[in-house]
């Protein structure tokens, strides 16, 4: 009887609470943010009609060889992409130019036989170079082994590469192959949209999944090189930006953008 009351006493352990689940939005789910937000799009489209940001000439789309076949393209594409985390894309350029200069070019054989030293040294300039020489090198055996060397042909299976996430595996599958299946959103697009209240997110993948919930599907394709760009003019150009600004069609609107 005693040990049967001791029993009684102890309390049946806590419940375990599993970890609350954001609901899962689906593409074109979403009302637009409010009205206006078409005007304000309109207009950073003519601010960046010039296409003179960094990432219009040493971005994803420009930096790969287009001469040397179209299972190369696809890998100096994903390599570009690879290399842009953490790393302004004037130093994306040059090291890409690096790479295709040496030895026997940027081609997913030559990475893979390239002793990782070597590679290493190719890449100093980037951010983290020490892991994306890793990834890259690895990337290279993966395509190799299960791709015939070309990248994976999705998105999905772009992001089971080490060193690949949404952002890079969404541009990757826009410029290689001309689909669209997500936005690839950067931390420019994931400040400004939340400025403009068009998303309210922590992070760049919040905000990707809130801005495909509600923006028009062929935006899908221009939205990050349109916005990466205004970002980059805001941060690098901003004289330049200025300028433009008071001789565009609603120049108090686009103050208001850059404030």
């Amino acid at each position: 009887p005693e040990e049967e009351a001791k029993k009684a006493k102890r309390k049946p352990p806590a419940a375990t609470k599993s970890p609350r689940k954001r609901p899962k939005i689906e593409p074109g789910s979403l009302p637009p943010p409010e009205e206006g937000w078409e005007d304000i799009y309109n207009l950073v489209e003519e601010l960046r009609k010039d296409r003179t940001a960094p990432v219009d000439h040493d971005g994803a789309e420009q930096l790969p060889e287009k001469n040397k076949g179209e299972k190369v393209y696809r890998f100096q594409v994903l390599v570009a992409l690879m290399l842009s985390s953490q790393t302004k894309d004037a130093v994306v350029g040059m090291t890409m130019r690096k790479l295709q200069q040496a030895g026997a070019g940027l081609t997913v054989e030559n990475i893979h036989s390239m002793d990782p030293q070597t590679l290493n040294e190719l890449l100093h300039s980037v951010g983290f170079h020490n892991n994306k020489t890793v990834f890259i090198k690895a990337a290279a055996e993966t395509l190799i082994e299960k791709y015939q060397g070309d990248i994976p042909p999705t998105a999905d299976e772009m992001m089971e590469l080490k060193g690949v996430g949404p952002k890079m595996a969404y541009i990757v599958e826009q410029i290689a192959f001309g689909r669209q299946t997500g936005i690839g959103v950067d931390v420019h697009m994931h400040k400004n949209f939340n400025k403009l209240n068009w998303v309210n997110s922590k992070t760049p993948e919040q905000t990707r999944v809130q801005l495909e919930g509600w923006l028009p599907r062929e935006k899908w394709s221009e939205v990050n090189v349109l916005w990466v760009g205004f970002g980059q003019k805001l941060q690098q150009q901003k004289g330049k930006l200025l300028r433009k600004i008071m001789t565009c069609s609603n120049p108090l609107g686009a103050m208001k953008l850059v404030k």
